[in-house]
């Protein structure tokens, strides 16, 4: 099975493709240009240097969420622009989930975070161990202060090391680099990708969860920055 993976849910952009378990192309980039402009490119690369046609894809897998209102939107469109024409079945895949996978061949736990501002991050926590991932919590909003508490507890009752990974990683280690086996992620695994959304979406794939095109949809954990600034304003409103 031919699997295009698309990962644009915060800064960096990615794209991959996996044949049968195996991950034979992808791209990587991490610059300051919308995901529009870049996307598009980087499916087109991967799929040549995989030597492969976009006819001959049988599924998509997309981060589709939480992070980046923006970036969510632009990989959920891509996928379904893609996958609409074979109504080809799609892997909405959790990016949270997808950064366990940088971790894959370490026993850990795995605190992914993006940074969803007002001090507050994305979040979920996965167990791995001998190249399993175990989810520990969902995905959430959670505050830098309650997360800080949070891994404080677990550091005293597991004797693994808690890694830090996601972009948020440099607004939020510093909270907790006091902590005893907590770490922040290396540099080259630090960051979501689309080789992680591949990897993470074979499950979804082996036991049937995937969606129609017409299904995808992000994963939202907040409401969009005006939408919640409307709310505000028309609470005030009703005082």
């Amino acid at each position: 099975m031919k699997i295009l993976a698309v990962e644009c849910s915060a800064g960096p952009a990615s794209a991959a493709i996996m044949e049968d378990g195996k991950i034979i192309s992808n791209a990587f980039c991490n610059v300051k240009i919308t995901h529009s402009q870049t996307l598009v490119p980087m499916v087109e690369c991967v799929l040549k240097a995989a030597g492969i046609e976009l006819n001959e894809i049988d599924g998509f897998a997309v981060g589709a969420g939480p992070g980046s209102f923006t970036g969510i939107r632009i990989g959920i469109s891509a996928i379904k622009g893609m996958a609409q024409a074979k109504r080809l079945p799609c892997a909405p895949v959790s990016t949270l989930r997808a950064m366990a996978e940088n971790y894959i061949e370490y026993d850990c736990i795995v605190c992914g975070v993006m940074d969803a501002r007002a001090n507050q991050v994305y979040n979920a926590f996965f167990d791995i161990t001998g190249g399993k991932v175990r989810r520990i919590c969902k995905d959430r909003a959670i505050s830098i202060d309650d997360l800080s508490e949070e891994i404080k507890k677990i550091s005293q009752n597991v004797k693994k090391r808690v890694i830090i990974v996601g972009d948020g990683t440099d607004v939020f280690f510093p909270a907790v680099k006091n902590i005893p086996c907590v770490i922040k992620s290396e540099e080259a695994k630090r960051y979501q990708n689309a080789c992680g959304i591949a990897t993470a979406s074979v499950d979804i794939f082996r036991t049937n969860n995937t969606v129609s095109p017409d299904e995808l949809l992000p994963t939202y954990l907040r409401l969009p920055q005006a939408e919640r600034e409307l709310k505000k304003k028309r609470s005030g409103e009703n005082l």
